[in-house]
């Protein structure tokens, strides 16, 4: 065995290095010696660790919850007190913040019908229409009361079933899960009835902020030539893919779990030192983990409906600015979401995304993007039971969005002259670009998502392919990104 440059770290093999603890719970990090792993990143995972102490102190009820496993694949990266990229398995007890507030972020990727020949003359028009569609009051979705019920209860069945919506799903097996049913949606009522009948709101079908986008991009190469027929994809062929979640409603979701467990905490114990709270799996927490998981489920079900509409204005743009087409559903994937077992046991990923075997033979198609400019990939999962069946879902960052935002202009515009992004504001404009003050802090935005702040994908592609996680299929080039 030989150690990574950090001391913490005991390299495995080429695929897997290990993080010794106090608590002895096995900690494996899927990252072969190309992929940079952040010290402040391991100091986060660390103190996440501390939990054990506090499920300790919480035995009791009939149940002794504890840390089974902790997995991290190879996007591993500091985040606000749970690391992107892990995995944490439990026994007796949830964990809302091990989930955090984006419930449901993820992936949707559509093989459209046409090829990057008959796109790349109509850019300029493809821009405009997306810029109107997203950022200049294009997206017109109106939904009733019954509709938005419906989504937040019942997932894209229960929207489509509350119609009369002009668009169908196609491809439904083609979800992770097409919705996450829930009892009742009390904890959005507001959004429920905001405007009375049909109305429009800015929620629905935005992107965003961070690093969500929407992104045209087009097949570059062929890995895996059976898989990729299955999932109809072909060289040249063009794609969208979309990341975002649950946005404000994940965030009123992800605060009603941690009320709910400071709710429950026990008077006589003093508060865990690293703020992380759970939830115990006993009969005296059963209300309050139905209201955190009825929240949840609503959260999840809006994430699934929101990056369904998001495809939708992209396939919209697209037709507006080339012409008729067809599409179908590659995969909707999810990244932050945990998995309840019957036994008290709890999967939860946060910014982790599965990477199981699949009932048609092929895998659990896993969605890999590059940063912003960079190969996006596809992949088809091995269910790894070492990784917990999962996969990173991207490349991860490598430099803090306060650093990235301080780096040098030529970098950026360098990066501006080979790609195209789509923003709310039209650096183009004679007028936007007079406004020095305006244009300043576009470019720190966007300097916070540029490839220089995000580690290179291949490695970690490789590293998911040398540890048997996941198999690339397919990669992908992008065309424009959509950043909000």
């Amino acid at each position: 065995m030989t150690k990574r440059s950090d001391p913490r770290l005991v390299r495995l093999d080429d695929s897997w290095t290990a993080l010794p603890n106090p608590y002895d719970i096995p900690v494996e990090l899927c990252a072969g010696p190309g992929v940079p792993i952040e010290p402040a990143a391991l100091d986060e995972l660390l103190t996440v660790l501390d939990t054990q102490r506090t499920l300790e102190s919480l035995a009791g009820d009939g149940v002794s919850p504890r840390i089974e496993r902790v997995v991290c694949t190879p996007d591993f990266h500091k985040g606000a007190g749970i690391p992107i990229g892990t995995v944490l398995s439990t026994s007796g007890a949830l964990v809302p913040q091990a989930v955090g507030n984006d419930i449901n972020c993820g992936m949707r990727v559509e093989a459209t019908s046409l090829d990057v020949e008959q796109v790349r003359p109509r850019l300029d028009e493809l821009e405009r229409r997306l810029r109107h569609l997203f950022f200049e009051g294009g997206r017109h979705i109106g939904l009733t009361p019954a509709q938005r019920e419906g989504l937040l209860r019942e997932g894209l069945p229960g929207l489509l079933a509350e119609g009369p919506l002009e668009h169908h799903v196609r491809d439904a097996d083609r979800l992770h899960a097409g919705a996450f049913p829930a009892a009742s949606a009390e904890e959005f009522r507001d959004w429920v009835n905001s405007g009375g009948g049909t109305s429009y709101d800015s929620i629905i079908g935005g992107v965003g902020g961070g690093n969500h986008f929407a992104e045209l991009q087009y097949v570059a190469a062929i890995h895996d030539g059976p898989t990729a027929y299955a999932w109809g994809l072909t060289p040249g062929r063009v794609v969208t893919m979309v990341h975002s979640g649950s946005l404000s409603l994940g965030h009123q979701a992800g605060a009603t779990g941690r009320h709910l467990a400071r709710r429950e905490w026990p008077p006589t114990l003093p508060l865990p030192a690293n703020g992380i709270l759970p939830l115990p799996i006993t009969e005296r927490t059963s209300k309050s983990r139905q209201r955190y998981l009825t929240a949840f489920a609503n959260a999840a079900n809006f994430a699934i409906g929101n990056r369904y509409f998001l495809s939708l204005m992209m396939r919209t743009g697209l037709t507006a600015a080339v012409g008729e087409l067809d599409a179908r559903l590659v995969y909707d994937a999810p990244h932050n979401l945990l998995w309840p077992g019957d036994d008290g046991a709890v999967l939860h990923r946060k910014g982790a995304t599965p990477a199981g075997l699949s009932a048609d033979g092929w895998g659990e198609p896993v969605i890999v993007p590059g940063s912003m400019g960079a190969p996006s990939y596809l992949l088809r999962g091995l269910g790894n039971p070492r990784a917990l069946n999962s996969a990173c879902h991207g490349a991860g960052r490598s430099v803090p969005r306060g650093a990235a935002a301080r780096a040098g202009d030529a970098e950026l515009d360098e990066f501006l002259r080979e790609f195209r992004v789509v923003t709310p504001l039209n650096h183009r404009d004679p007028t936007v670009a007079a406004r020095r003050d305006v244009i300043s802090a576009w470019r720190r935005d966007l300097k916070q998502e540029a490839p220089w702040a995000y580690k290179e994908v291949r490695p970690v592609v490789d590293s998911l392919r040398k540890a048997a996680v996941a198999e690339p299929v397919a990669e992908l080039r992008p065309l424009l990104t959509v950043k909000g």
